[in-house]
């Protein structure tokens, strides 16, 4: 049975930083492509960043967030990070890690329906 259970989040001053985890079980993880996503309170689910499944591979960041995150991931340890840097009050969210599995070391995902599992997520909330 596929987990991934993302922790870290927390409330936090505008300007503050937070590095949120997922670590991965019932899989392969050198084998899958990793993703962060967020949901805002009456908004839909969006893309932050993605990681190839090779952690010397490739990453992606929506614009949103370009220069202030950074996604990285640990295979001997199942474990996929964001580090949120410089955080804002639209920052505000409940944060997704998702998995799915990949044949390309260097290749990323950004769309939701391309990943096959998602945690349950983590409350991050940036004060003004």
């Amino acid at each position: 049975q596929v987990q991934l259970v993302e922790s870290g989040g927390g409330l936090v001053q505008t300007g503050g930083s937070l590095r949120l985890s997922c670590a991965a079980s019932g899989l392969t993880f050198s084998r899958y492509a990793m993703g962060w996503f967020r949901q805002a309170p009456g908004k839909e689910r969006e893309f932050v960043a993605a990681i190839s499944r090779w952690s010397g591979g490739n990453m992606y960041y929506a614009d949103s967030v370009k220069g202030r995150f950074t996604v990285s991931r640990d295979n001997a340890k199942n474990t996929v990070y964001l580090q949120m840097n410089s955080l804002k009050p639209e920052d505000t969210a409940v944060y997704y890690c998702a998995a799915r599995n990949s044949n390309s070391d260097t290749f990323y995902y950004t769309a939701r329906y391309e990943y096959t599992y998602w945690g349950q997520g983590t409350q991050v909330t940036v004060s003004s």
